[in-house]
């Protein structure tokens, strides 16, 4: 069985990153679906999903560490075809990738006690995301 569901969120931009654990959850625990897998993808080609410990200290340091990866203020061949200077947001995300995957039994996720599922949104404006959970299983 494959149950598909949609939430939004808004975001600030500039490597926003948004706890959505409790949306995820809460959606598995409302399904018919005991034991699978989730995919949680985010819709967009400047934002991306990953897994942290959702401290303070860590997201600060993973915006810097982003930042020095790809840096926001340099030139981008993006930029000088489009002008919205946002080439530097499509390179962090492609790296960063637009889904995870994540298994649960019980209608549980089956996350570390300190991990969370969050939204990196690079873009360089806000925005409007939707997010697409899928569960897949019995």
């Amino acid at each position: 069985m494959v149950i598909t569901e949609r939430f939004s969120l808004q975001t600030s931009g500039h490597t926003d990153i948004i706890d959505i654990t409790p949306e995820v959850a809460r959606s598995l625990a409302a399904s018919s679906i005991g034991t699978g897998i989730c995919t949680v993808f985010i819709s967009g080609s400047t934002a991306g999903i990953t897994t942290i410990e959702y401290e303070p200290g860590l997201v600060k340091d993973l915006k810097e560490v982003w930042e020095k990866l790809v840096p926001s203020n340099i030139p981008y061949n993006h930029d000088v075809r489009w002008g919205d200077g946002n080439g530097f947001s499509h390179v962090r995300a492609s790296m960063l990738g637009a889904s995870l995957t994540v298994p649960f039994e019980n209608r549980k996720l089956l996350l570390g006690v300190w991990q969370q599922i969050v939204v990196v949104d690079f873009d360089n404006r806000p925005r409007s995301r939707t997010i697409v959970i899928q569960f897949m299983g019995e």
